[in-house]
């Protein structure tokens, strides 16, 4: 959790992706996330966390189903949603917390 801890508590928007590969959604939400990355480009980081290989982490931010999506600055919290989200809508969340 120490190299996690590190990611989100810097001074920049980061986006986790709760996930896990036997999920469907998880797979549709993929490619989406990759069309976000492309168009808020550095001014954001989004990360994958698979639950079965992070259980630790999953229990600690109580994810209870996938995909679950934290959005994180300076280590603090920001949003926080379950399931598909359309691509402009998350640009603009990350947008919103920039």
């Amino acid at each position: 959790m120490g190299n996690f801890s590190e990611i989100i508590n810097k001074n920049k928007i980061v986006l986790v992706d709760f996930s896990a590969e036997w999920c469907g959604p998880c797979k549709t939400l993929a490619p989406m996330l990759k069309e976000v990355k492309n168009k808020v480009g550095n001014n954001a980081n989004i990360i994958k966390i698979d639950i079965d290989k992070n259980p630790g982490l999953a229990n600690f931010y109580q994810i209870q189903s996938v995909p679950t999506l934290l959005l994180f600055k300076n280590g603090k919290l920001k949003w926080r949603e379950s399931g598909v989200k359309p691509v402009h809508e998350l640009v603009e969340i990350i947008n919103q917390n920039i």
